[in-house]
């Protein structure tokens, strides 16, 4: 069973549905009404860290399922928590001062290479060693 993976998963999803929650505050209070996804510099901030998120959730989610399965629940579950710390320290930079993102990014997107990278390398053991 795949508790701790699946946890980190609700945890990764509910994270997004905040994101979206405040775009969604945002869009009531700089009165920018739907589909414009422009207008109030704070509206637009936050409407890129939703979609800039949305744009890393497969890649995050597809490695940290793979990480899980081949390597370690708990390991998946780690990582997935440092990926969280990276995006919302990357969400808080970027509405505060986009320049400022930086160090959230390169945090969430190494919780991501991490899980890829091993996840492809245990695999890739199992393929040599027959199992």
């Amino acid at each position: 069973m795949f508790y701790f993976t699946a946890l980190t998963t609700l945890i990764s999803v509910l994270f997004y549905g905040w994101l979206g929650y405040r775009v969604g505050a945002a869009r009531g209070a700089y009165g920018i009404a739907a589909p414009a996804v422009s207008g109030h510099p704070m509206f637009e901030r936050l409407y890129r860290v939703q979609m800039n998120t949305l744009e890393n959730l497969p890649i995050y989610l597809a490695g940290l399922w793979m990480f899980a399965l081949y390597v370690s629940d708990i390991g998946a579950a780690g990582l997935g928590l440092v990926w969280l710390v990276g995006r919302a320290l990357y969400a808080r930079a970027y509405v505060e001062d986009p320049k400022r993102r930086t160090a959230g990014f390169v945090i969430s997107s190494a919780a991501t290479v991490l899980l890829c990278v091993g996840a492809v390398g245990d695999i890739c053991m199992r393929l040599a060693l027959g199992d």
